[in-house]
């Protein structure tokens, strides 16, 4: 009899789906996001909990700010990667722009979720409407976030 290595992948993690339009909903949403990535099967690393949380609290909150006061947030998973989408119905696609440091108006999440997640990427839809995608890798490598 030979040794074999035995690979656990467990089954497929269902998409996670929440919808929001108040900034209450925002905590919700993290602690969602936590909970499914905790969830996963193998285990991503331990910071990717934490990270995808702080990405999904960003793009949930431009999402309420700028994007027409109410978000859909689907999460999904493959073994390579943990992909955040937040729809809004607003067509007009994040802009980067000067932080306010004095007046606390923000500017901070758009550069920061550009920075955290592995790749982001805006499409538009649903309807008139866009989804911004933040993919993070489940085992960040040297130089990811």
């Amino acid at each position: 009899m030979t040794d074999t290595d035995l690979t656990r992948t467990g089954p497929p993690r269902a998409p996670l789906l929440l919808e929001g339009d108040s900034s209450a909903g925002i905590a919700r949403a993290r602690d969602l996001t936590r909970a499914f990535v905790d969830g996963l099967d193998p285990a991503p690393a331990a910071e990717t909990a934490d990270i995808l949380a702080l990405v999904v609290s960003e793009l949930t909150t431009n999402a309420l700010r700028h994007g027409g006061g109410r978000y859909t947030l689907e999460l999904t998973a493959t073994s390579e990667v943990v992909d955040a989408a937040v729809s809004d119905p607003s067509p007009a696609p994040p802009r980067e722009r000067i932080p306010d440091l004095m007046g606390g108006t923000g500017g901070f999440g758009w550069p920061m979720v550009r920075r955290l997640a592995g790749r982001v990427v805006v499409v538009p839809g649903p309807g008139r409407g866009k989804t911004v995608h933040a993919r993070l890798p489940r085992r960040p490598g040297p130089g990811d976030a």
